[in-house]
């Protein structure tokens, strides 16, 4: 394992094309750190339209086309095309990409013990498959009529008579999901086949565990969407209906080519799918946040068997919970009395993982790092996005905060000040393994509290515009009294969305900048018990200088009698 054949190889192949898991991880999370940024940019012109509706956008305005501004000022079809792809960008581009391929794909090996992923090549195609489907959707926005504008949901039979940007949403989810698909399996049968000597499954780091269940999420709700998205792709380039409805009318005339298909089976497919993915979205940034917090506590995770039963149970119940995104569409009382009480039940577990986490802090000698700051964050900002979305599984309660913005804030509490902070949080942990250098500490708290501050601007006014009632979908909220009466809250959460991007500023300078010229990183400087801090820093070509063998749990943190406040797995005999 030790023998480093790398350097032989041609650059392409060493950096480009490259079937090393740790190159591979470090694709995804530069592409989907790009792709984060753009997705947030979209949502930046969104905001001066909510919040100024129909002023000329400033400085900007007159480098666009003239079927997306009108002197500067924006349309509502190009308002619809940010607000579908920033949606699609986010989630399929940005953040499952950071957190399963970026984080999954450096991380998983080490962990495991592996000298790579189990199928280095298929490791590779998944993120050049990931790739095209980025391309593809960035390359709509170059469309004589412009990308997907029908919603990131795409929901027919609207998604059907769009226009041709709609045709590469479609192309590029098929990639994305392919990808997703041929990553995940990957990680599974890394975990089980290629872990290390004495790893037991009891022995994994809770992130491994993270990453195995998020995995079969993927692989089990991602095909039924491929095939949605394949049998819409027919509805609009073959004529068939799928999901197009009989008699349906446009522009005043009877669409000959539609006839006996159901939108609402779009709906259950796609929400089949997209309801696991808000797991897939936080069960890799909870195990992210249990590493740094039992690293930094200096202590063993409170009820660590108690988290991985509740992070399968989660899984489990999240393929029985999709509809109560669907209360409105006329289901029996029968069906929608049943997916409110899976809702209430699947907060459960959610509430066992972030209440032992809570208690993972009491009594521990704790380092307040850069990581640990945003990692602590995580647990209130998960917790007010957990709380704020039992009302929407009541179907009294969602009838009324159905597609407003109080939808909007709590998605976005779990997804942004949430998710997003777990990742900044694992960036900040990880980067002395990857570069060999250590971030600065003070720019980034500097960048923790600023983006603490604004995110908070961002989200929380949403909530009071969704009580007032205000659509989630409105070009220009001002035209409806209930509306008018919020409008201020839009323009501080537009203030606080553009000094949330400057404050990412001090991140993006730190972090390339300490490639170069940050601080040089021992091989475990934070002084952690996990494998892959047993690894040259950073890891060689298979890893591991010698086959490590694992003799301990995960979190061997203050053990009484042991010479030093941390025993890591590999090494025998030291307590």
């Amino acid at each position: 394992m030790s023998s480093d054949h790398s350097h032989d190889l041609p650059f392409w192949k060493k950096y480009i094309f490259s079937t090393d898991h740790k190159v591979v991880g470090i694709q995804y999370t530069v592409t989907g750190l790009l792709f984060l940024f753009f997705g947030f940019c979209l949502m930046m012109l969104m905001r001066w339209q909510l919040a100024f509706p129909s002023q000329p956008l400033p400085w900007l305005g007159q480098f666009f086309h003239e079927k997306t501004m009108v002197s500067g000022i924006m349309l509502p079809e190009f308002y619809n095309q940010l607000g579908a792809m920033h949606g699609t960008i986010m989630i399929f581009l940005g953040v499952v990409p950071l957190a399963v391929g970026g984080f999954g794909n450096y991380l998983v090996p080490l962990q495991v013990g592996a000298p790579d992923m189990a199928f280095p090549k298929l490791n590779m195609m998944s993120y050049w498959v990931y790739f095209i489907g980025g391309v593809i959707m960035f390359c709509s926005f170059f469309l004589p009529d412009g990308s997907a504008q029908s919603g990131w949901t795409s929901y027919p039979p609207l998604s059907v008579i769009a226009n041709q940007g709609q045709t590469f949403w479609l192309i590029g989810m098929v990639f994305l999901i392919t990808s997703s698909l041929l990553g995940s399996i990957n990680i599974i049968v890394t975990i089980v086949h290629l872990r290390a000597e004495g790893l037991t499954f009891f022995r994994f780091p809770f992130f491994i565990w993270s990453q195995l269940v998020t995995s079969f999420l993927l692989v089990l709700a991602f095909p039924p969407l491929e095939a949605a998205g394949i049998l819409q792709l027919m509805d609009r380039v073959a004529g068939t209906s799928f999901f197009m409805p009989s008699g349906l009318v446009v522009s005043g005339q009877v669409l000959q080519a539609s006839g006996g298909g159901n939108p609402l089976l779009w709906q259950h497919l796609f929400w089949f799918l997209a309801h696991p993915e808000v797991y897939v979205l936080i069960l890799p940034a909870m195990g992210i946040v249990a590493e740094i917090m039992a690293c930094n506590t200096r202590k063993p995770i409170y009820g660590y068997k108690m988290l991985v039963y509740s992070a399968i149970f989660l899984g489990f119940m999240s393929f029985l919970v999709w509809a109560h995104h669907m209360f409105l569409t006329g289901m029996s009382t029968k069906m929608s009395s049943f997916f409110q009480i899976t809702t209430m039940i699947i907060s459960i577990p959610s509430v066992i993982i972030l209440t032992a986490l809570v208690l993972s802090l009491w009594g521990g000698s704790i380092r307040f790092t850069t990581p640990m700051l945003f990692a602590i964050a995580f647990l209130p900002m998960f917790g007010i996005g957990g709380l704020t979305g039992l009302p929407l599984g009541l179907t009294a309660a969602d009838l009324h905060l159905h597609d407003t913005y109080y939808v909007i804030g709590h998605f976005h509490y779990v997804v942004a000040p949430g998710t997003i902070f777990a990742l900044f949080a694992g960036v900040y942990h990880w980067f002395p393994k990857v570069t060999g250098r250590k971030m600065s500490e003070f720019w980034g708290k500097v960048h923790f509290w600023l983006s603490f501050i604004f995110i908070n601007g961002i989200f929380m006014p949403m909530f009071s515009m969704g009580l007032a009632g205000v659509s989630r979908r409105l070009y220009d909220p001002t035209q409806y009294a209930h509306g008018l009466a919020v409008q201020p809250l839009n323009v501080v959460i537009s203030y606080s969305a553009w000094l949330l991007a400057l404050a990412q500023i001090p991140f993006i300078l730190n972090f390339f900048i300490s490639i170069f010229a940050g601080k040089k990183a021992t091989d475990n400087p934070w002084e952690a018990t996990t494998l892959e801090w047993a690894t040259p820093t950073p890891p060689g070509h298979g890893n591991f200088l010698t086959e490590p063998k694992v003799y301990r749990g995960p979190y061997e943190y203050s053990v009484p009698g042991a010479q030093h406040d941390f025993s890591p797995q590999h090494l025998e005999g030291i307590n």
